[in-house]
């Protein structure tokens, strides 16, 4: 692949950003301040085959496999929760199974998505709980995207989030996650560390591959 020009950080805006590995012609940068590991902007699909690539995930409301997957999210979350609060599961997807397991639990869960869920009236409201499961990886923007969620959550709330971590760089290449194409940013633990003081938040990491943050009071 030829030499490019590096382009800024996508979460941090930074251009401490080196070239990290090429895989399947793929070439993937690294942030030198946040650790942040990023698919060249490039190298993205187009929106018509990202959507075609959603629509063949299989994540059932009912499937108690898909269920057990995401209550590494939801059982820490629902811990920290008061009973009845009120939340936004953020890039639910076309089978939002995690907002269906909160509302089980006594919670009020309003949804969106920019490709199945697209009211966006529910950006304007603030919530006690914003979940986003196997969703940071998709985007494009994330640190316009962590802003938004700092003014969706009210002082006091809980920002849960599920995806793959990044740990070792040598073991990149082989690493499952990246070969989604639509995954396009990938994070260390130290990556999301980083995003959390940033915004101030309280940041734990409850189990593998799901952090939880809380905005202050």
């Amino acid at each position: 692949m030829a030499e490019a020009v590096a382009p800024s950080c996508p979460l941090c805006h930074g251009n401490e950003v080196d070239d990290f590995v090429e895989v399947d012609e793929k070439r993937y940068w690294r942030c030198s301040a946040c650790l942040l590991t990023f698919l060249d902007p490039d190298c993205r699909l187009a929106p018509e085959a990202e959507y075609a690539h959603y629509l063949s995930h299989e994540n059932e409301i009912n499937d108690p496999g898909y269920r057990a997957f995401l209550s590494r999210l939801a059982t820490p979350l629902l811990e920290q929760l008061p009973a009845v609060s009120s939340g936004l599961d953020y890039g639910c997807g076309p089978g939002p199974a995690l907002a269906h397991m909160l509302r089980e639990a006594g919670h009020a869960v309003a949804l969106y998505d920019p490709f199945f869920a697209k009211d966006e009236t529910v950006l304007s409201a603030t919530y006690d709980f914003v979940t986003c499961t196997e969703v940071v990886e998709h985007l494009f923007d994330p640190a316009g995207e962590f802003k938004r969620f700092d003014q969706l959550l009210r002082p006091g709330g809980w920002l849960g989030i599920m995806t793959g971590f990044q740990a070792d760089d040598d073991t990149f290449a082989a690493w499952h996650y990246h070969k989604d194409p639509t995954h396009v940013v990938f994070y260390k633990r130290e990556t999301l560390e980083f995003v959390a003081a940033g915004f101030g938040w309280q940041f734990e990491c409850p189990t593998e591959d799901v952090a939880l943050m809380r905005k202050p009071h």
